[in-house]
């Protein structure tokens, strides 16, 4: 019996690539093929799927984390491979919270999409080995941590530090704090200066509606 797959990917050519794995094996079977992630939970909420293919930077509604928590929530044993080639420090831990199994980072995995979906299929929740490095400045892009990402989310939005401590539950010198410890391990002058670059390099998209 073939696994159901239904894939979203709005770049007509890489979503042949992904329809052109799915047929290439007889243990899969197309079930449908969006350009949009909204789509993809439409059809999922209607039919059952096995795995689905899911770009995370994609127009329309929603973006592909979003489609792949809702999927989640109306079908959980519906498996995910979330695929992306942009380096934003957020994406595989967003994808892990979700619940989505296998994460594909095309600069990062040597593996093809094909072995990531037949491990996936196996059982396996498939990840990078290694974060994509990236350099900012005089850092590189792995050196940030966690709470500093979190940050760099909102300022890239332009929040301020209020804004910032407000939303993340922090104390507004503590923002400060850690804004001037990016700015000193970057070599930046100025809080802008640092959004911009990293928003430049697809560090941090932002928000992705």
């Amino acid at each position: 019996m073939a696994w159901k797959t239904v894939i979203a990917e709005d770049f007509k050519m890489i979503r042949q690539v992904f329809e052109g794995a799915v047929k290439e094996s007889e243990n899969y079977e197309l079930s449908a093929s969006f350009p949009t992630a909204a789509q993809a939970v439409e059809w999922c909420e209607k039919h059952s799927a096995d795995l689905v293919l899911m770009d995370v930077l994609i127009p329309g509604s929603m973006n592909g984390l979003d489609a792949a928590r809702r999927i989640k929530e109306v079908s959980p044993n519906t498996k995910i491979i979330i695929v992306t080639s942009m380096p934003e420090l957020s994406y595989e831990r967003q994808a892990r919270e979700i619940g989505v199994e296998s994460f594909w980072q095309k600069e990062v995995q040597e593996q093809t999409i094909q072995e990531i979906m037949d491990r996936t299929m196996a059982g396996e929740s498939v990840y990078p080995g290694t974060q994509q490095k990236v350099n900012i400045g005089e850092a590189v892009s792995t050196e940030f941590t966690d709470r500093e990402i979190d940050i760099l989310k909102e300022l890239v939005s332009g929040a301020s530090n209020a804004e910032i401590a407000d939303k993340l539950g922090l104390k507004e010198p503590t923002v400060k704090m850690h804004i001037k410890n990016m700015l000193q391990k970057t070599g930046y002058r100025s809080r802008l200066e640092l959004a911009v670059k990293v928003r430049h390099m697809g560090l941090i998209i932002g928000d992705m509606e």
